[in-house]
């Protein structure tokens, strides 16, 4: 008798290790198991690859601009709906358009370099959006969608070729700056906004691409991008980032008439603390600086609230 027979009858010996057991399958399930989970995967990358943090960031600042500005429920929603298409349009463009590059360049968290979605879908869901954004914009008002379309079509601009140029700050400035003109536009008599927000929408916005870009200099370096902040590089854009962040709230605090009051000084005390505390705590946390970026808006968004300054 051989060493399979022992086993075959006697069973395992203590030296030689249990047989697995064997794997039960159902016919046509597990397939249909692997191709379901493919498609979620899939979606959740496509859902990743829209930059869904900025891009809600930014739908809920028109949003709050939109209710603070006395356009009631449904324009609001409307206005929110445009917004949100356009954002998703220009991170979906972001996304399709690095895909190569970042492939090159091995970056983490990218859905549409990594394998997770093709980048052709991710060109159909920003063509899709941006589709979508078109008509939402303009059933708003011949004004109001020309500005929120503006606005968007600086962000493709940015993408597609701006990134990369000492420029790479225009759109986020003007795209800022154009939105508040897309909500207050959208009221019954077009009023155009006051100065000051669009000063401090310009500002957040310029912010907003130093607090977004600061993270990844050093990965955008070697993939060839070359942008204010990489120029500025990761020292010089965190010392600069505060500068805007507290102009923006100091324009909304003193541009409109009357006294700063309380409200005034405590949305520039909380602004303050936020500038310095986000790019201090970058080290630790590589989005702090962002999140911090995102807190002053909050606050700003704040202010105009209380004083009625986002209105003509």
């Amino acid at each position: 008798m051989d060493a399979t027979d022992r086993v075959g009858t006697a069973g395992p010996t203590a030296s030689e290790p249990t047989p697995p057991a064997p794997r039960v399958t159902v016919p046509g399930r597990t397939g249909a198991v692997r191709a379901g989970a493919v498609r979620r995967g899939r979606l959740l990358g496509l859902a990743l690859a829209c930059h869904p943090g900025p891009a809600l960031a930014v739908t809920a600042l028109a949003c709050a601009l939109a209710v603070g500005t006395g356009l009631g429920g449904p324009r609001s929603a409307l206005v929110t709906a445009a917004v949100l298409t356009g954002q998703l349009s220009v991170g979906w463009c972001n996304d399709a358009y690095d895909a190569g590059r970042d492939a090159r360049a091995g970056r983490r968290g990218k859905p549409a370099s990594d394998g997770t979605v093709r980048p052709g879908a991710v060109w159909a869901a920003a063509g899709t959006a941006l589709a979508l954004c078109v008509p939402l914009s303009l059933a708003c008002g011949a004004l109001a969608g020309a500005a929120h379309l503006a606005a968007v079509a600086v962000a493709w601009l940015y993408n597609l070729r701006l990134k990369a140029t000492t420029l790479s700050w225009l759109p986020y400035v003007a795209g800022f700056g154009l939105l508040p003109a897309a909500v207050t536009l959208t009221l019954p008599d077009r009023p155009w906004p006051r100065w000051w927000t669009v000063a401090a929408g310009a500002l957040l916005g310029l912010a907003a691409h130093l607090a977004d870009t600061l993270p990844d200099i050093a990965a955008d370096r070697a993939a060839g991008i070359s942008g204010l902040p990489h120029r500025l590089g990761a020292a010089g854009t965190r010392l600069l980032l505060p500068l805007p962040l507290l102009a923006a709230t100091a324009v909304l605090a003193f541009g409109p008439p009357g006294p700063v009051g309380a409200a005034g000084g405590a949305a520039l005390a909380l602004a303050g603390a936020a500038a310095v505390a986000g790019p201090a705590r970058g080290r630790r946390w590589r989005k702090a600086a962002l999140g911090g970026a995102v807190a002053v808006a909050a606050v700003d968004v704040g202010l105009l609230v209380l004083r009625g300054s986002a209105q003509v």
